[in-house]
């Protein structure tokens, strides 16, 4: 048997909890957004994580995993047909947002507001302009190897006419010019970059 929650709960009864949760994850989902008290926000908050990925994988048994937690059906289909195509793929988590509003003016109680992130993941900064220096690196390393084999390739040229054989010179020289050309792309690309 599970050991029960330690401290107060949102409610009195287990039972009565899990009601509230499934209401505020249903009026989440419906509105894109709440307004509720600091302690059931932050209880919410992975009760519809787990809910949404879930959602996620699609099936039919996530489907009715989270009819379990949520028995609205209209409810399920919005966040199986509306929400998860909306939300970003590349997302593996914090799918809710929860921002301080302030206090309720009756009892004082902290309030927050709760919202779904529908936003695309950006990159930081720092990673755009690391994966930047590193293309323009990697182009100059693309360049700098075309170039060492076309040196290679006429050298290979004049060792052979050198000696005297004419296939092998022909053959050195045109893979030097498709070496020299191959340089130049990577020098143009890096150039446009």
């Amino acid at each position: 048997m599970p050991t029960p929650k330690k401290g107060a709960r949102l409610g009195g009864s287990p039972a009565h909890q899990k009601l509230i949760l499934s209401n505020l994850a249903a009026q989440l989902i419906e509105h894109r957004g709440l307004t509720t008290t600091e302690a059931k926000a932050k209880m919410l908050r992975p009760y519809v994580e787990k809910l949404i990925t879930k959602a996620k994988r699609g099936d039919q048994h996530a489907r009715r995993t989270v009819l379990k937690k949520i028995p609205n059906k209209g409810i399920v289909a919005i966040l199986f047909e509306e929400l998860v195509p909306a939300m970003d793929s590349e997302r593996a988590g914090g799918y809710t947002r929860l921002i301080r509003v302030g206090n309720r003016k009756g009892d004082n109680a902290p309030l927050m507001r709760i919202e779904l992130v529908m936003e695309k993941v950006e990159k930081k900064a720092v990673v755009k302009a690391a994966e930047k220096t590193a293309e323009k690196a990697a182009e100059a390393e693309v360049a700098a190897e075309a170039e060492e084999a076309a040196e290679a390739a006429a050298e290979r040229a004049e060792e052979a006419r050198e000696d005297g054989d004419l296939a092998k010179a022909n053959e050195a020289e045109e893979i030097a010019e498709e070496a020299g050309k191959a340089e130049d792309a990577a020098e143009q690309a890096a150039e446009e970059k």
